[in-house]
């Protein structure tokens, strides 16, 4: 038999049972949060009724709102409950005492109050976007069972609501994080390895060979994909971990040297590659032979990061020797320049590369944060219209429903009003909220003939707690079950919370057909109401209209560059440039063209901020009265002017505007100092302005014909 070759590796058989762990593992992983759901759902539940709490069924909904496979996240959504909940009641209380006895300036007022909290919503992320929603709907759970009636029992109203929620919520953190926990912290430290891992490895491979426009445009997907993910982690794990909340603030600077390092990075990429397709590419040649003893650094970036980062400093301390002997092989001033300028990049993207490595070390290490760790804050972008269209949509379905109360008298119009109010915040962040709040509502449906099933021809028969449980679990079991499956969580969500809203379990169990008929009725058309409020006013997540929106606010990034004050500048125009990115691209198909389109301009305006911040670093110590720190000002107001709205004729202000402050600096150059940094930083931002296959190339017609790059060259 001959032998097989080393260079071929034989195929291995995989076991017949490989498949049956695999399932097995993620059944139980789906089992372990049932069990803690159930357990804490019937726990708070026996507690509610032993401290005889009005409503022990509020307290049971809490923890089935509240409980996730993670108990990180069970601690924060937790957290942000709290406040949520404390904020509603502040206004529930300060409303009704407003109108005690005044139901159409109340209903009014609880209307704007309500929409007030869901556009708040839409403008943060995570926990934070649902505790706006809790003060929503919190001050109308305390308010509206009252106002007709009993307005002076708001207080006493106001106290219950309170304690029922907490008491869920001290239960499912206390189950959560007893019953096999499944950590935050393990998943925030895989990010975190991840991060650093693909990272290095991406730079290794990308300064030992070449990088194809795709894998450019992948790679910096993945960067704001990494960069946001590991923020929404590390706001989260804060509230499981105490070592984690203690180095919070060095996570938060381990992904600003992250996305320094990676901007760095992509304008060196860019600017090789204008050089290297010129028809002299010397200078860009000797750029790929100054930078390739990184690359050598970085083959060993398995090794302890403390070591790695001194081999990274080696390479900076020999850069201007290495720099100063290529530099001697360049003919003619252009070459030269341009060289000075891709030398200069690369002096700072290896600096950065170095502190990145620096950070990952001290995430282990024990060093206390710094100033600048503490002002390393991840900055969010966002618009603000989609949050005026959630105020009027979520204010008019409320002032039509109060309306209807109002003018019927219906006492079931109140559940009408509570679950509006609930769906109408849950899903006002969510692309195509119609179709998603139509699944909630058939899962009510179901859930709320499953709670008929259970309720008049089980619960009937039971007595005593236990019992309540032996009949209840079978109908509940359904629940976190789907709940625990991507593709039926949001049936799921609403077939539990059918079953449990309407089983409205207290300590003297009620057994009414006409009250289950008239209160699952008043749920079902509040789920209509949120449906067809969802369907005439939609949310503007994920349509075009938006995205191009998104797109205006992501170039006009750039003028944030050219204004706003200097100190942690740069970190909060990159975190907002990702996130505002992040958000368009979730919503765009992958490799489509106008995907491409947003990639080019979200790397034009990173480079050309980037190079703005500096510029204005560099003169801010010049007098204002010198040509030199005028010529910097035109440019800098020219080009935010160009990303705010571009045109062939404010590309022409801009280029005129570069072509006067490179003349100045260059006369002024000679001398070395501020002159000479602000030319190169100057002459980059040219070079990108000319660059015929840029996004800029449409309003580029009279470029220099001896540039020529690819617009989708990132």
């Amino acid at each position: 038999m001959p032998a097989i070759p080393s260079s071929v590796s034989t195929p291995t058989a995989t076991p017949w049972y490989a498949g049956v762990r695999v399932f097995l593992k993620g059944e139980a992983d789906t089992w372990l949060f049932v069990l803690r759901t159930t357990v804490a759902f019937f726990l708070t539940g026996w507690l509610a009724m032993r401290l005889q709490l009005p409503q022990p069924g509020t307290a049971m909904m809490t923890t089935v709102i509240v409980m996730h496979r993670q108990s990180g996240m069970v601690l924060a959504k937790a957290f942000y409950r709290v406040l949520g909940t404390l904020v509603g009641a502040a206004a529930a209380l300060l409303i009704v005492a407003l109108f005690p006895q005044q139901r159409e300036p109340f209903l009014i007022l609880m209307g704007l109050w309500i929409a007030g909290c869901t556009a708040g919503a839409t403008l943060h992320r995570n926990f934070k976007s649902y505790a706006f929603v809790l003060a929503g709907y919190t001050a109308a759970i305390i308010a509206l069972p009252v106002i007709a009636t009993q307005p002076g029992q708001v207080f006493d109203s106001a106290v219950a609501r309170i304690s029922e929620v907490l008491l869920g919520l001290l239960v499912t953190a206390v189950i959560s994080d007893t019953i096999f926990p499944v950590r935050l912290r393990d998943t925030l430290r895989t990010a975190v390895s991840g991060q650093y891992e693909n990272f290095l490895g991406f730079m290794r491979g990308a300064l030992l060979g070449e990088m194809p426009r795709e894998q450019m445009e992948q790679a910096h997907l993945r960067v704001v994909r990494d960069a946001v993910t590991l923020e929404d982690l590390r706001s989260s794990v804060i509230f499981e971990d105490p070592d984690a909340r203690a180095r919070s603030a060095h996570l938060q600077r381990f992904n600003q040297r992250f996305m320094a390092a990676s901007t760095s990075f992509q304008s060196l990429h860019h600017l090789i590659n204008r050089l290297l397709r010129q028809p002299a590419p010397a200078a860009g040649q000797a750029l790929q032979q100054l930078y390739q003893p990184l690359g050598l650094a970085l083959q060993g970036s398995e090794q302890d990061p403390a070591q790695l980062a001194e081999r990274i400093h080696e390479v900076r301390r020999q850069l201007a020797s290495r720099a100063a002997g290529l530099r001697g092989g360049l003919q003619g001033a252009a070459q030269i320049e341009d060289f000075d300028v891709g030398t200069q990049l690369l002096r700072r993207f290896v600096k950065e590369l170095e502190q990145y490595v620096h950070a990952r070390r001290q995430l282990t290490a024990q060093v206390a944060p710094t100033e600048d760790d503490a002002r390393a804050h991840f900055v969010r972008g966002n618009d603000y219209l989609g949050a005026a269209v959630a105020f009027a949509r979520t204010a008019i379905t409320m002032l039509l429903l109060g309306a209807l109360w109002a003018a019927s008298g219906w006492a079931m119009a109140i559940n009408v009003m509570l679950l509006a109010t609930i769906f109408s915040g849950l899903f006002a962040t969510v692309p195509n909220a119609a179709r998603m709040t139509g699944k909630v509502g058939w899962g009510y449906l179901v859930g709320l003939l499953a709670a008929y099933v259970c309720n008049f021809t089980v619960l009937t028969r039971m007595e005593g707690y236990t019992l309540l449980v032996a009949g209840l679990l079978p109908f509940f079991l359904v629940g976190p079950y789907m709940v625990s499956r991507p593709k039926l969580s949001v049936f799921g969500l609403g077939y539990t919370m059918g079953l449990v809203n309407i089983l409205a379990i207290t300590s003297v169990h009620s057994f009414d057909p006409t009250r289950f008929f008239n209160e699952g009725t008043s749920h079902m058309i509040a789920m209509g109401a949120a449906v067809l409020s969802f369907a005439l006013m939609p949310p503007l997540v994920g349509t075009a209209w938006l995205r191009r929106r998104q797109m205006a606010g992501l170039r006009a990034q750039v003028g944030l560059a050219a204004q706003a004050p200097l100190r942690g500048l740069q970190h909060r125009f990159e975190s907002s440039n990702s996130d505002l990115l992040h958000q368009i691209v979730a919503h765009t198909a992958p490799g489509s063209e106008e995907s491409r389109e947003q990639l080019a301009w979200a790397l034009a305006v990173n480079e050309t901020g980037r190079a703005l911040i500096h510029l204005r670093q560099d003169v801010a110590h010049e007098p204002v009265s010198t040509t030199l720190h005028q010529g910097v000002d035109a440019v800098v107001r020219a080009l935010s002017d160009f990303f705010a709205l571009p045109d062939r004729a404010a590309w022409l202000r801009a280029d005129a505007a570069l072509a006067a402050a490179i003349d100045v600096a260059r006369a002024q150059a000679g001398e070395g100092g501020v002159a000479a940094r602000v030319l190169l930083h100057l002459r980059l931002v040219r070079l990108a302005m000319v660059d015929d296959r840029s996004v800029m190339a449409a309003y580029n017609t009279a470029a220099d014909s001896t540039l020529e790059t690819d617009p989708h060259a990132h």
